[in-house]
């Protein structure tokens, strides 16, 4: 019974000898051929730890051939931390051979970094062996700007960079770049005396904007500031001026009309006072034919001095009838 078990134990044994030989012998054959040998029990362990051991033989290969020598601890380790194994090993064979010095765990760590987004490891060192041309502002439009002389200036630029390995982890991206050379564009623009300079020497505002050192901290290396293109925009001096009189213009004439109300008002009031006065000297001519009259009663009054009084208002109303004036007076006084 003894001999029995122990022959279905060599069976058993032998068939997943052969299972595993069957699985990964072409593997492991492969990886013998091209100089960069894994053991089975490796792949064995590779499988059972959910790691594609094709794809981990595979980029070790490529690395073998290209002078490059990593274990496959290292690519296992990057593997199950959801990275990207062939560009890492791919950007790291384009910078040795480019002569840039990079290290498999700053390759590893720029692979983790730009996950989720369109770059890739490999898009940063080619980058970084030929240059970029980025276009500022983005999406082919103009930057406006106004000299000091109140023209409007609209420009647009292009701008040539190189990925800084060094700093890409942790550095600022390519819209930090547009948003600090837009800036620096209209900075200079603007403290232009005149936007005649700026026509003249559009790469004085080159010189300036890369004096600034815009590259800080971000993840490019700005090689060049280059004004494509500079058209002339608006008068926005004279239109502001323009605006700015209209204004004034609208201010002073509601001054006026404060002026004339108030002048209104005045004459309005002169007009009631000198009704009032015209009724206090009715109310005294009034009084006048009551005063002969107490006159008369008191003794101090005779008949012929009013006879010459009545004699003197008739000479007076006929001298202003033949001037013209109204002859009120004298009526208000006979009666």
């Amino acid at each position: 019974m003894f001999t029995y078990l122990l022959w279905a134990g060599l069976i058993l044994v032998g068939l997943i000898v052969l299972l595993v030989l069957f699985r990964f012998f072409g593997i492991w054959l492969r990886a013998r051929v091209a100089g960069a040998p894994v053991s089975m029990l490796n792949l064995v362990a590779m499988w059972l730890r959910k790691v594609p051991p094709s794809l981990i033989v595979d980029t070790r290969i490529t690395a073998a051939k290209a002078g490059l020598e990593y274990t496959t601890d290292q690519l296992e380790a990057h593997f199950l931390a959801r990275g990207n194994i062939d560009h890492v090993i791919l950007a790291l064979i384009a910078a040795d051979k480019a002569g840039i010095t990079l290290n498999f765990d700053r390759a590893c760590a720029i692979d983790l970094a730009v996950k989720g987004t369109t770059k890739t490891v490999l898009e940063a060192v080619r980058t970084s062996i030929n240059p970029a041309v980025i276009d500022c502002p983005s999406g082919g439009g103009k930057i406006d700007a106004v000299a000091r002389d109140g023209i409007q200036l609209r420009a647009r630029a292009r701008v040539t960079v190189r990925t800084n390995l060094d700093r890409f982890v942790g550095g600022a991206t390519e819209e930090t770049i547009v948003a600090r050379v837009n800036e620096g564009i209209v900075t200079c623009i603007g403290s232009s005396q005149s936007h005649k300079d700026v026509l003249e020497n559009p790469d004085h505002i080159s010189r300036l904007v890369l004096q600034k050192g815009l590259d800080a901290n971000t993840a490019f290396e700005i090689l060049s500031i280059d004004i494509a293109d500079i058209d002339v925009g608006e008068n926005i001096g004279a239109t502001l001026q323009k605006s700015q009189a209209e204004a004034d213009k609208v201010v002073a004439q509601a001054k006026a009309e404060v002026r004339r109300a108030a002048a209104v008002a005045t004459e309005q009031e002169m007009s009631a006072r000198t009704q009032e006065m015209r009724a206090k000297v009715v109310e005294a001519e009034a009084q006048i034919p009551m005063a002969i009259a107490e006159a008369f009663r008191n003794g101090n009054l005779g008949v012929m001095d009013y006879v010459k009084y009545r004699n003197v208002l008739a000479d007076t109303q006929m001298r202003e009838s033949i001037a013209g004036d109204s002859p009120d007076a004298g009526n208000e006084v006979k009666s």
